[in-house]
């Protein structure tokens, strides 16, 4: 398996999001009428392990949940091997994506996007499975390439870029790949910043139409949370496996070009998005109970998040299974996703990690949203 790069500057899709005024309500002659609501959006991100779903209408610049769901599905369990998903776990995808379809026709949502990644990317019977996704829910799923995926993730983290950033670097480690996109901010005023990484487009090209963002690189590792942990799964010392998962996965960032270069410290952040992120933020802060508010933006240093990692360590398998802040359906992977973690914060010039409970499918809203010209302008 080698990391996915782009091939020259015609490599990405110049998928710009533009922000736009808000909508303004039709004003109707004579007698005023209550205002409708605002439309639903829908996205949903079947991903290597999850099938995950939100359903939302616009709130001023930001959105309001409506609805969501989250199954653990392990479509891209036996992958490794095969190259094929198996009958057993598309089953269970579509069961999931059943009480999807449910939830959108309950609903009534019309605006939707609906997308797969890295386990239909790289499965040989991909297209056979969306044909019957499609004969058995109705549902019409896109599989998106990894330089999309990359692109959503961040837009979806905009809003947690801090003003003084200057070198931005966001990652989201997934199931079955890890996407890096490092830009350059400088071209753009600080009060600019997060508007413009909502109008984000994965193109080295300059457009002319102003100061941009520039991505200097960026790369999809096809190493996820589950896909790692399936490579190393012979290894039977828990502590041996973890150092050879991190240092495996750091190996494969090794053409990455910010590797490698000499980075200042000053006005550079990194964005991580990823389950496993958000569940050392919540073992860091002793949350029994998941509340996303204390956790999203939450800012880590590396030190905290190492203290985490070695109590996991400590707990060992059957520790971590009954542990109340990983989660029974996120102990058999939190491991190799901490693996990933902490080869990241090995390799770039800060200490500090801003903690993301976004991703996929914000970034699908916000795209949605802003394409519409239903959000307000800023962040």
């Amino acid at each position: 398996m080698t990391p996915q790069r782009p091939q020259g500057a015609d490599a990405f899709p110049n998928a710009e999001v533009v922000l736009k005024g808000r909508a303004r309500p039709v004003e109707s002659s004579g007698t005023h009428k209550k205002a409708e609501p605002a439309p639903l959006y829908a996205a949903l991100d079947l991903g290597t392990n999850s099938c995950r779903m939100l359903i939302a209408r616009p709130k001023g610049n930001q959105f309001s949940v409506v609805d969501s769901f989250s199954k653990t599905v392990q479509l891209g369990a036996g992958l490794e091997s095969s190259g094929r998903l198996s009958r057993a776990s598309m089953g269970r995808t579509v069961q999931a994506l059943r009480i999807c379809q449910k939830k959108l026709e309950a609903h009534g949502v019309r605006r939707m996007r609906l997308v797969a990644t890295e386990a239909c990317r790289r499965a040989s019977n991909s297209r056979e499975f969306m044909r019957t996704i499609r004969r058995e829910t109705g549902l019409a799923l896109e599989v998106i390439p990894a330089e999309e995926e990359a692109r959503l993730a961040v837009v979806s983290c905009a809003p947690l870029v801090q003003p003084k950033t200057e070198q931005l670097l966001v990652v989201d480690i997934g199931g079955g790949s890890t996407e890096l996109v490092w830009l350059d901010l400088t071209e753009l005023e600080p009060a600019e910043r997060p508007a413009a990484l909502m109008r984000f487009s994965m193109n080295f090209k300059r457009t002319g139409t102003g100061p941009e963002p520039r991505v200097v690189d960026w790369i999809s590792v096809p190493l996820g949370v589950a896909t790692l942990r399936e490579q190393f799964g012979d290894v039977e010392s828990d502590s041996a496996r973890f150092a050879l998962m991190s240092w495996f996965f750091e190996e494969q960032l090794a053409n990455f070009s910010p590797y490698s270069a000499q980075q200042k410290r000053d006005g550079f952040q990194i964005i991580g998005t990823s389950g496993t992120i958000t569940t050392v933020a919540a073992s860091w802060l002793g949350l029994r109970r998941y509340d996303r508010t204390k956790v999203d933006g939450l800012l880590m240093t590396s030190g905290q998040i190492d203290t985490v990692i070695k109590d996991y360590l400590s707990l060992g398998p059957e520790g971590r299974r009954t542990d109340p802040r990983i989660g029974r359906d996120r102990h058999a992977l939190i491991m190799s996703g901490a693996a990933i973690l902490q080869a990241l914060m090995r390799c770039w010039p800060t200490d500090r990690l801003s903690v993301a409970d976004r991703g996929l499918r914000e970034g699908l809203l916000f795209a949605q949203m802003s394409a519409d010209g239903v959000l307000e302008h800023g962040l």
